[in-house]
This record gives structure tokens, C-alpha cells and sequence, in this order.
């Protein structure tokens, strides 16, 4: 097969999340450890850090990778799902997966596939570890895929367990409560693995707490550890200073990565880089300040609170939950504008009444829809804005969405392009 018929192989045979949601979804892992087990086990011959949590992984994940690179290992990075190329899901140094190695191993494990059914992420996993054991990488980020205790990626034996914030996605899968949600997410904290939560949040902590008692694994909250401030957007950068109580650790950091919301995940990151090295790592300060500041020249990272276009301004974001468009809202406020245009376009299986509802008056709406199996037709979704007083036309796609969004947009204007991931893979 070609690559590109390999690609379209996978696609339609195999079970896909993205695609048809929860169908797609196996109860444990029994099939990502008989196909790696059929591999050799790749995941156990490299180091990995393992990054959770319902907001922030994939940020997360990347300035790791980035850091680590910097710092001279050579770094595998995995994430999901992939916004234009599938290739982006499994990164070596920055680069993505030879289109050979896709084509190479599809075809040398077709039939353990066809034989034993697994999923598309199943696949996509044991094709990561492959690679990167043949790229002899010495460390792999790995991201989960959807909730931890049960997701594919949870055969890894990390150097580090990460879990950036619990927040409400997937409750049809992970549970309607945080507690619940946060049960599944702490299933990645393993036997005397230490382990980074981003965010301390009270109603949940014991979770995370009991997790680590019961696994005998060294616990620590980076934002009760650690606090930005003298924070200040220059441009397309976000600019702050990191403080262990009144004690400055470090001081004009730079992130090419501008959303706010980034400074969560920051202290994230710098609890783990710490960490790392109190267990045998050797990260410089050079290497976080060099990581941070190329993050996504690095890794490749798109999505995140990323200037499109300007006169007008053209931002997109992946946030699609309630907390992630929290988080975009915030950064709305907090941009200059003239009149706010948004072009919006959600998932059926997702919580849109709830988005809805924050989503601002002052703002003219173009609904539209991805092109998607789990894709909330267009006019449902403005016919379920309008209970909210949203108003705008409806557009069978998003570029036809963005254009009259474009058309309409004076110079000092800003256009908001988001509300699914899917949305905004199709503006990149």
C-alpha cells in the first residue's frame, strides 16, 4: 500500500474516537498489550513521562518536549488527536514520523489487526513506540488520549506522572462528577512514581491524595508549590516571572505561547522540569527558558490561542469543554478590539448548552460545522444559541463561515474562530 492508501486503510477500518465517539472506545487494554507485546514491548525501552488532565495536556506535553530537546535528549512526543496531517501525532525531535515508517508498519502488523480488532488509537499508540524505539529516543512524552486509568497509553511504566486539571469532558465516559472523572484521570499515577497535578483543587485533591498513598508516590500540587507574576502580553509572546513563595526561581521567561491560560500549564511544566531533576535528570535553566520561548517553532504545536490573520485579527483556539472556553473568553477580554465576530461550530456529543450560555451577547455569530460524523449540524446549533439570545447566519462549512466572517469584519475588528477542535483544523 501507499501511504496514502495506508492512511485511508486505517481510517476506514478501524474504529476511529474522533469520527464516531464512544463506539470507538475498548473497555481496557487488552489490545494495545497484545499488539505491543507482539512488538517487543517498545515502551520499555525508553524513559517516558506520561501527561493527563482534562484541560492543557497537549500545551502541556509540548513545552516538555521542547524543554527536554533543549536540554539534549532526544525526545519522542505523542499526542492527539491531529489537526491537519496524521503524522503530527508522533514526533521524534520536532519531526514528524516518516510517511515510510506508517506504511512499513501498518503493513507488517495488518494482520494481528485484523485479527484481534483494535481501535485507531490502539494502533496509533503501539505505532508511536515503534517509532520511537527505532529512533532510540531516550525520552517520550506521552499524551492520554481520553480519561488514564483505562487509555491505551496507560501501559507505560513513566519516569513522571503528570495531571494538568480536572475539569467536565467526556462525562459520558468518564463519569458525571468531578470526583469520578478525576478517579479515572489519577489511574495514571503509578508504584513509586512521582507524580505533578497542575491545579489543587480542593473538592477532588483527596483523589489524588489517596491515589498517591495508596501507590507509595511522592505527590506535589505545582500551583501550591509555585506562582507567576509581573505578567505582561507582548505581541504574539506572553512574558512572567516564576516565584517559589517570596523566592524568584525564574525571573523574564518568555512563551511563544500567548494564551493566558498558558501560565497554568506553566507551573505544570516547571514543577515537572524540577521534579525530573531531583530523579536523575539534567535539565539547565538555559534549556527551559530556550524550550519555553520556541515551544512551538519546536514541537510544531498550532491551535492554541494562535493569531491567524491581522486587520482584522484572526485568532483560533481549540478550547471546546466549559473550562477551555472559560479560558478563551478570558483572553477575549483581554484583547483590543472594535467589534467581536465568532465563528463557532461544536460536536453533537459535547455539553453545548452549557457553552452556550457563556458565550457573549456583544458578539455577531457564524455557526457552522465541522466536517465531522460527530459534527452538531449548523442550524441545530444556531436554533440552540438563539435560546441564548446568539444570533447570526448559519453556513454549511467552516471556510465559508470564516469568509463571510472576514467579509463583514472591519480592520480593527477581531474574528474568534473556535468551539471544537475540528473547527479549527479546518482554518489552519
Amino acid at each position: 500500500m501507499t501511504y496514502l492508501e495506508t492512511l485511508d486503510y486505517l481510517y476506514s477500518r478501524l474504529p476511529m474516537f474522533t469520527r464516531i465517539g464512544a463506539a470507538a472506545m475498548k473497555k481496557d487494554l487488552h489490545n494495545t498489550i497484545v499488539m505491543c507485546e507482539n512488538l517487543g514491548n517498545p515502551q520499555d525501552k525508553f524513559k517516558t513521562i506520561h501527561v493527563g488532565g482534562t484541560n492543557g495536556k497537549g500545551s502541556t506535553s509540548h513545552m516538555l518536549a521542547a524543554i527536554l530537546q533543549k536540554a539534549g535528549y532526544k525526545t519522542g512526543l505523542y499526542t492527539s488527536p491531529h489537526l491537519k496531517d496524521f503524522r503530527e501525532r508522533i514526533r521524534v525531535n520536532g519531526e514528524m514520523i516518516t510517511e515510510r515508517f506508517v506504511t512499513d508498519f501498518t503493513a507488517q502488523q495488518k494482520e494481528l489487526m485484523e485479527s484481534i480488532s483494535p481501535s485507531f488509537f490502539e494502533v496509533t499508540v503501539a505505532m508511536a513506540f515503534a517509532y520511537f524505539e527505532a529512533e532510540k529516543v531516550d525520552v517520550a512524552i506521552v499524551e492520554v488520549g481520553l480519561g488514564g486509568r483505562k487509555d491505551s497509553t496507560n501501559i507505560i511504566h513513566p519516569a513522571l506522572s503528570v495531571i494538568t486539571n480536572i475539569s467536565f469532558d467526556h462525562t459520558n465516559l468518564l463519569g458525571n462528577t468531578l470526583f469520578e472523572i478525576a478517579g479515572q484521570k489519577a489511574g495514571i499515577i503509578k508504584p513509586g512514581v512521582p507524580a505533578v497535578i497542575g491545579e489543587r483543587q480542593e473538592e477532588i485533591a483527596q483523589v489524588f491524595i489517596t491515589e498517591a498513598k495508596e501507590t507509595a508516590s511522592e505527590l506535589i500540587f505545582a500551583n501550591t508549590e509555585l506562582r507567576v507574576q509581573d505578567t505582561v502580553r507582548e505581541g504574539r509572546l506572553l512574558k512572567t516571572s516564576v516565584y517559589q513563595q517570596d523566592t524568584c526561581l525564574f525571573k523574564d521567561l518568555t512563551l511563544d505561547l500567548s494564551g493566558f491560560y498558558q501560565l497554568k500549564n506553566l507551573l505544570t511544566v516547571i514543577q515537572s522540569v524540577l521534579t525530573l531533576n531531583q530523579h536523575g535528570f539534567n535539565i539547565t535553566d538555559e534549556a527551559l527558558y530556550s524550550g519555553l520561548a520556541h515551544t512551538v517553532q519546536i514541537t510544531g504545536l498550532q491551535g492554541r490561542w494562535q493569531t491567524l490573520q491581522e486587520n482584522p485579527l484572526i485568532i483560533c483556539d481549540t478550547g471546546h469543554n466549559i473550562a477551555g472556553i472559560q479560558e478563551v473568553l478570558e483572553n477575549i477580554n483581554a484583547t483590543e478590539y472594535h467589534n467581536l465576530h465568532i465563528v463557532i461550530g461544536m460536536l453533537g456529543d459535547k455539553d453545548v448548552t452549557s457553552v452556550l450560555e457563556m458565550l457573549p451577547l456583544n458578539a455577531k455569530y457564524y455557526f457552522c460545522q465541522p466536517d465531522l460524523e460527530r459534527a452538531m449540524p449548523a442550524h441545530q446549533l444556531a436554533e440552540q444559541a438563539a435560546k441564548f439570545m446568539l444570533q447570526g447566519p448559519v453556513f454549511e462549512t467552516v471556510t465559508l463561515a470564516l469568509n463571510a466572517a472576514k467579509a463583514t469584519a472591519e480592520t480593527d475588528d477581531l474574528i474568534f474562530v473556535g468551539g471544537s477542535t475540528f473547527v479549527v483544523a479546518e482554518v489552519l
